[in-house]
C-alpha cells in the first residue's frame, strides 16, 4: 500500500438503502470511477483474484455481498446479523484501507466485465430489434442508472424477448424488497410509455 500525502484525509459516511440488509459507505475519494464491481457470496475467488478490498470485506462472516462503484461501496450482510453490532469497525476498516491507498480494484477487471457483458448479450435479442434495444439501454443510462446509483445499486440490460425485458439488477438492488415495486411501478410504466414495444420489464438478481 502507498499513501499519497497530496491527498486530502479521507472522509466516510453511511447511507441506508431502501434493502435493510445492505449499507452504503460513501466517501470523499473516487474508488471505481464509472464502473462497477460486483461480487457475490458465491464470488469469493472473484474477489481474491481482482479487488483486494472486497476480499478483505468478505473475510469478515457478516459479509455476503461487496459493490464497488464511483465513490461508494454497498455492502451486503448475512440476515442474523444486526448493522449495529459491527458497522462502526467496518466504517473505521473501510476507511482506513482506502487512506493506506490500498488496491479498490485491478487493472483489467472492467476489460474482463465487458467481455463477459457482450458474451451474455450475444444472441439475447433477435437483429431486428436492436434499434428498439438501443433505445432501452439509453432510457435506462439516462434515465434509471443515476437514481438506482443513488440507492448504492446497478441496473443494467440484459435481454429483450417479445416485448420482455430482462434487466440485471446489482448492490442493493438484488434481493430488495421494493426493487420489484420500484421496477413494475417506475420503470416499467416509463419504458412502456417511451418505447410502446416493451410489453413487460422482469429483474434478474445480479
Amino acid at each position: 500500500m502507498e499513501t499519497n500525502n497530496n491527498l486530502p484525509p479521507v472522509m466516510l459516511y453511511t447511507e441506508q438503502t431502501p434493502n435493510p440488509e445492505t449499507l452504503k459507505f460513501v466517501t470523499n475519494r473516487m474508488l471505481y470511477p464509472k464502473n462497477t464491481a460486483d461480487f457475490k457470496d458465491t464470488q469469493r475467488d472473484l474477489a481474491k483474484e481482482w479487488s483486494p478490498l472486497a476480499a478483505a470485506l468478505f473475510e469478515q462472516p457478516q459479509v455476503k455481498g461487496v459493490y464497488i462503484c464511483n465513490n461508494f461501496i454497498t455492502v451486503t450482510k448475512e440476515y442474523n446479523f444486526e448493522w449495529e453490532s459491527f458497522m462502526l469497525e467496518m466504517k473505521s476498516f473501510i476507511k482506513k484501507y482506502i487512506q493506506d491507498g490500498g488496491t479498490i480494484v485491478k487493472e483489467g477487471f472492467e476489460t474482463l466485465q465487458i467481455q463477459e457483458q457482450k458474451a451474455k448479450e450475444s444472441g439475447s435479442y433477435a437483429p431486428e430489434d436492436a434499434e428498439i434495444v438501443e433505445k432501452i439501454k439509453n432510457l435506462i443510462d439516462k434515465y434509471v442508472r443515476p437514481a438506482v446509483e443513488m440507492d448504492g445499486g446497478n441496473i443494467a440490460f440484459k435481454s429483450f424477448n417479445n416485448g420482455i425485458v430482462s434487466v440485471l439488477m446489482q448492490g442493493s438492488c438484488s434481493g430488495c424488497p421494493s426493487s420489484t415495486q420500484t421496477l413494475k411501478g417506475g420503470i416499467e410504466g416509463m419504458m412502456k410509455r417511451m418505447i410502446p414495444q416493451v410489453k413487460e420489464v422482469v429483474a434478474i438478481a445480479g
